[in-house]
């Protein structure tokens, strides 16, 4: 399967992502950009996007880029740093900027933004298995 057609399949077997309704603005192999509207029912009780939304956000671009090369690839380690507090309806994108490989594990970092503005920042690593994405 062609590495920048996986993450519409992906995202076509993925009922949370959908949920959240993050759509795809660009894919290139090692590199993907998603995005979502923060919706009422996200904000937590401080009336704020829960941290959650952009961690899930990032955590999904983290696992489309890391599965473009054809690789079945799964994540080992992620974390994230909030910069910025989120409100309802506002549009974030999670872009992967960095996608290096060694060997079988691969690192990466995926910038949240609104607008131009960095709200969070997302490292991840992953393991690829020898499975192809069909």
């Amino acid at each position: 399967m062609d590495g920048k057609s996986i993450p519409a399949k992906m995202l076509s077997l993925d009922p949370f992502s959908q949920w959240l309704g993050i759509e795809i603005l660009s894919v290139e192999v090692g590199r993907v950009k998603l995005g979502l509207t923060i919706r009422p029912e996200m904000l937590n009780s401080m009336g704020k996007a829960h941290g959650g939304i952009t961690y899930s956000l990032a955590d999904t671009a983290f696992g489309f880029t890391s599965n473009t090369h054809g690789k079945k690839a799964v994540s080992i380690e992620t974390s994230i740093n909030h910069i910025e507090a989120l409100e309802a309806g506002d549009y974030i994108t999670a872009e992967c900027t960095l996608d290096k490989t060694k060997t079988k594990v691969g690192f990466n970092i995926v910038e949240i933004k609104k607008d131009d503005e960095l709200v969070a920042l997302f490292k991840g690593v992953v393991y690829r298995t020898n499975k192809d994405w069909e």
